[in-house]
């Protein structure tokens, strides 16, 4: 097994911006992946086995998702992401569909709402309590309904509240309105052959497809006109995959007309010519990319293989550099990809990936060997948070918005919502009135600068006590007392102090992290 290990690291290395003497400087040179504890994973988890190449798996900050396993149906898993140990067969499950799971996504903005799609052709849409199951559930938030051959793909909006993206083996895409469970857009002749995947850009505005007629397709999904296309962006017959990157290139994966697997980068200005071509091996396994935005780095996740490669994409010819491989024993039968705001930044962990084995999912991290224990914000950079930039009318009605970030530097916790919690409420998200009360809510949240507060709301904010601070009064003018106000202007005064001390250490630190990295190249 070592010598393998040892072969894969050498083809890899090959061609891959890895010659000797000259050495790459990036932060992300020595990323390094480590499984955790047996007694961390999960066991007993009864895998799909369905022939689907899709990831089988989808994790948030709060929940693991699992598609198992389901005699009679289609079945996912969802338990809380600190839970570990042994996994119980009367564990309750969603089990709300009548054919096999194909695939399950966390919503972005509400770590609570998964969607599902399967073989009996439907979408449907769930809502997890807090605390996990406590029994089987049946019944779904809403259940979509317009494909008419099983459905594979699901991609929530990244922007837009309640927007979900659905793809299926009748070679059509929708796009809708969860909060209504109206269809609002419908793509039937953009695709002459099955899609393999669907993934929307930064802002929302567009999606890149990779279809079985080996073509990369750029849509406008709202006006359902396809903008660019490129044919034959891999030579081979197997499944591809294509994903956005944040500054609007795509990644593409496939196999060569040798049946070797590709990696390739293409502008989305000039399709004519690739920027990048990396081949790896000949494995028949599917690569699977999971796209960092925030590290600009890309893992590639191959079914049926034991290993997980990573790359950093940059400006700097050949634009996909190979940093390095995490390689073990037993083959991947899927991969969930844990977003930003889930990561511990306290270990330096960039990213967390949750492998699927036959019985067993095991958490493995990408940590970045740092020897300060101080916020490293050089590897966090602010991350997409979970509050939406946009309704869904707004985006139907032609808006589009960038992401809206939050900050990691004192480890993320999302902060109470009180968009997310009307949601919680409603029964269904699926009746007309529901989802004009959701909107009526949401518009408050997302978007307090521009909108007009309905009466509704102002009726509850006369009604709301506010917060009484107290003061004592002194010839009828109120003052804050005198030994309070030295108290605040010590607790500043030393903040501030502390403050300089911080950025001054951080200074060093970064001074002496440049002089051992040159130390290391052989430059000093």
């Amino acid at each position: 097994m070592l010598t393998q290990d040892t072969n894969d690291i050498a083809q890899n290395a090959k061609g891959m911006s890895f010659r000797r003497g000259v050495v790459r400087q990036s932060k992300f040179r020595h990323v390094f992946a480590q499984a955790w504890k047996a007694e961390q994973c999960l066991d007993d988890v009864r895998v799909s086995r369905v022939t689907w190449d899709g990831p089988l798996c989808a994790v948030n900050p709060k929940f693991i998702a699992v598609i198992i396993e389901a005699g009679g149906g289609g079945a996912f898993l969802v338990v809380p992401i600190s839970k570990s140990g042994r996994i119980d067969q009367s564990c309750p499950t969603v089990c709300g569909h009548a054919a096999p799971v194909l695939d399950v996504q966390w919503c972005p903005h509400d770590d609570n709402i998964i969607a599902s799609a399967s073989e009996d052709c439907t979408v449907k849409v769930w809502q997890i309590p807090d605390g996990g199951l406590i029994t089987p559930m049946t019944d779904a938030f809403v259940t979509l309904e317009g494909h008419s051959k099983r459905v594979g793909i699901l991609a929530w909006h990244p922007c837009a509240f309640n927007i979900l993206l659905t793809a299926g083996c009748d070679n059509v895409v929708c796009v809708w309105n969860v909060g209504t469970g109206e269809l609002v857009y419908q793509l039937v002749d953009a695709h002459p052959d099955l899609i393999y995947s669907v993934g929307w850009n930064k802002d929302g505005s567009a999606v890149c497809t990779v279809c079985k007629d080996k073509a990369l397709r750029i849509i406008d999904p709202r006006r359902g006109a396809v903008l660019k296309v490129r044919e034959k962006v891999h030579d081979g017959t197997r499944p591809m995959r294509a994903v956005f990157l944040t500054d609007g290139k795509i990644l593409t994966t496939g196999f060569s007309r040798m049946s070797e697997r590709q990696l390739a980068l293409w502008d989305t200005k000039d399709l004519s010519e690739p920027m990048a071509v990396q081949e790896m091996d000949t494995s028949n396994g599917v690569l699977l990319p999971f796209y960092d935005p925030d590290t600009n780095m890309v893992y590639l996740c191959g079914k049926g293989d034991c290993t997980i490669r990573y790359f950093e994409v940059t400006d700097e010819s050949p634009y996909v550099h190979f940093l390095s491989l995490y390689s073990s024993k037993e083959p991947q039968r899927g991969a969930g990809f844990l977003c930003k705001r889930g990561v511990d930044v306290n270990k330096c962990e960039i990213a967390r990936f949750y492998k699927l084995h036959e019985r067993k999912v095991e958490p493995i991290s990408m940590t970045v060997p740092r020897k300060s224990d101080l916020f490293q914000g050089d590897l966090y950079p602010d991350t997409a948070g979970p509050e939406p930039a946009l309704l869904a009318d707004e985006w139907i009605a032609g808006q589009d918005a960038q992401p809206l970030l939050v900050s990691l530097s004192r480890g993320y916790a999302a902060p109470p919502s009180k968009h997310r919690d009307t949601l919680r409420s409603k029964p269904k998200l699926s009746s007309q009135d529901s989802g004009a009360e959701v909107a009526t809510t949401t518009v408050t949240v997302a978007a307090p600068s521009t909108t007009t507060p309905t009466s509704a709301t102002k009726e509850e904010e006369e009604e709301t006590p506010q917060p009484r601070v107290t003061t004592r009064e002194t010839d009828g003018n109120t003052e804050r007392p005198r030994r309070e106000d030295e108290l605040l202007s010590e607790l500043l005064a030393e903040m501030k102090a502390l403050r300089a001390v911080v950025l001054a250490q951080n200074q060093r630190i970064e001074l002496l992290e440049r002089q051992l990295a040159r130390i290391e190249d052989g430059d000093v």
